[in-house]
């Protein structure tokens, strides 16, 4: 008898599990469905979701790109579900043990997933919906499954009860799947803003990009193009959901230390003249060695055109430029109004922005890293001072200046793999944009230093590929590489993380020769 009460009470715990899981589907495939048809950006996902991104300290951050990569945005999402499944779960069990306690638990989960979305900046009209469906469907949903379950408590499994309960509950959650496939479906429709890309004729560039030197590719298999495929771009950025933005909706604001305020729309913007310009970007996040760091052809109107028509003030230093989903990055005047390539971008290697990179606009700035320059979505330009504003990252222990620091990685061959006895090569790419590259540097085992052969740089604001063949001996080896500026300076040996201002030290890789 004591053998039956427990398995009994099992049973009664995982039965208020599910009533608990079911009530929670339900109430999410809802609110994602009346998300997707009011307001997409305020899906409870993607607000709780860009709500955690936002207070996440610094080193979170950096965990999470250096273990997922640009995977992290989807790791985030499956935590959060996992984490829902199972509050849903303690919610079911406490509501069938005291009514009303796991009703408080879904109810507060709506309650905050309004609030999330009514402070994202731009929230919208109806941004508190979503979160309301799912915080009373929820709590509805919640008490209707827990009052069938508890004509069943204590009897035995094969009770007729039980079987109904069961299917209330899987129905439920059949509904709440379907509630989330029609909705992802219903925002798969209202996407036109992948035709409007898809129909869009950029511009002619008035001062087109210089072909690429046939010597700046080498050619070597492994090595990373020196052009990067927009597929292959890296993406790191704090939208969880990517901004739809329809062109004919957007314009750019600049404002704040200037004579004059200056508002341009989309067409306008296509009017001024274009200029074309490979620039390698990067991202702060990344390690020595990594992948966060891309080069493209960019297509745009240069920003100082811009700054010098509004009339930026002598004592600012700082432009504060927004996206349309409130992100923020601190720029240094400087760097906007002197002769490098900044530029308010439309187009990426002769195609219209990809969604995911900015389009319709963005901004492409040489030397800075993206966090203090390469705002996507980009809406306003605020000119000001470093010591009256902050970015997005400043508060979060990041520097709120970010010149790219001087850095080269070794591609070929890749760590940990086996290489063939005999002539080999070493090869990489080194970067230090709006500085350039003189030199790379290897040595195999702590030996000399040999001085590699660089391919022809397309421009300082570009990383550069390089080679150095090697003979390669039975055995287990360690190659490291350093670069050498143009101004002279050598790449810095010590280690230092990503924070505050980037990476730094020789990357190094063990490789074993058969």
């Amino acid at each position: 008898m004591m053998t039956q009460a427990i398995r009994t009470s099992r049973g009664d715990r995982l039965r208020s599990a599910a009533a608990g899981l079911g009530a929670a589907v339900v109430a999410v495939g809802l609110a994602e469905l009346v998300a997707a048809v009011v307001e997409p950006s305020a899906s409870p996902f993607a607000v709780i979701g860009s709500g955690l991104i936002d207070l996440a300290p610094s080193w979170a951050k950096d965990t999470a790109i250096a273990l997922f990569g640009t995977g992290d945005k989807a790791a985030l999402i499956t935590g959060i579900a996992i984490v829902l499944v199972a509050v849903a779960a303690v919610a079911g069990i406490l509501e069938s043990w005291r009514s009303g306690v796991g009703s408080v638990i879904l109810g507060g989960l709506g309650a905050l997933a309004v609030v999330a979305a009514m402070v994202r900046p731009g929230s919208g009209p109806f941004a508190w919906l979503p979160g309301l469906v799912a915080g009373l469907v929820g709590v509805i949903a919640l008490r209707l499954l827990t009052r069938r379950l508890r004509p069943i408590a204590g009897f035995a499994p094969d009770h007729e009860d039980r079987r109904r309960f069961l299917l209330w509950t899987a129905g439920t959650a059949a509904a709440g799947l379907i509630a989330l496939a029609v909705g992802n479906a219903a925002r798969g429709v209202t996407r036109s803003i992948d035709a409007v890309r898809d129909a869009l004729a950029l511009p002619k560039a008035a001062a087109p990009a210089a072909a690429v030197p046939p010597a700046a590719e080498l050619g070597i298999p492994g090595l990373a193009p020196v052009v990067t495929p927009n597929a292959e771009f890296y993406r790191i950025d704090t939208a969880l959901i990517v901004p739809r933005v329809d062109p004919a909706d957007w314009s750019l604001r600049i404002h704040g230390m200037v004579d004059r305020e200056v508002e341009i729309t989309w067409t306008e913007l296509l009017a001024l003249p274009m200029q074309e310009s490979y620039v390698t970007l990067a991202c702060v996040s990344n390690e020595v060695g990594g992948s966060l760091i891309g080069n493209a052809r960019w297509l745009g109107h240069p920003v100082r055109e811009l700054l010098a028509r509004a009339g930026v003030h002598a004592d600012a230093d700082m432009v504060l430029s927004t996206s349309i989903d409130g992100f923020t990055a601190s720029t240094p005047v400087e760097a906007l109004t002197d002769d490098r390539d900044a530029l308010l971008a439309i187009g990426m290697n002769g195609e219209p922005l990809p969604i995911e990179h900015g389009f319709p606009v963005r901004m492409v700035v040489p030397g800075l890293y993206g966090y203090v320059s390469a705002t996507k979505w980009v809406t306003e330009l605020e000119v000001t001072r470093f010591d009256r504003a902050q970015a997005y990252w400043t508060p979060r222990g990041w520097s709120d200046h970010g010149p790219i620091k001087l850095q080269s990685r070794i591609d070929v061959p890749r760590g940990g793999r086996a290489v063939e006895a005999g002539d080999t090569v070493i090869a990489g790419v080194a970067w230090q944009q709006h500085v350039g590259i003189a030199g790379v540097e290897v040595r195999v085992d702590g030996g000399p230093w040999r001085r590699a052969e660089l391919a022809t740089a397309i421009s300082a604001d570009t990383w550069v590929q390089w080679s150095m063949p090697w003979v390669a001996e039975t055995g287990r080896h360690t190659i490291e590489c350093r670069a050498v500026s143009v101004d002279g300076d050598t790449q810095i040996e010590q280690p230092a993380p990503p924070a505050p201002d980037g990476a730094q030290g020789w990357h190094r890789v063990d490789v074993t020769v058969n």
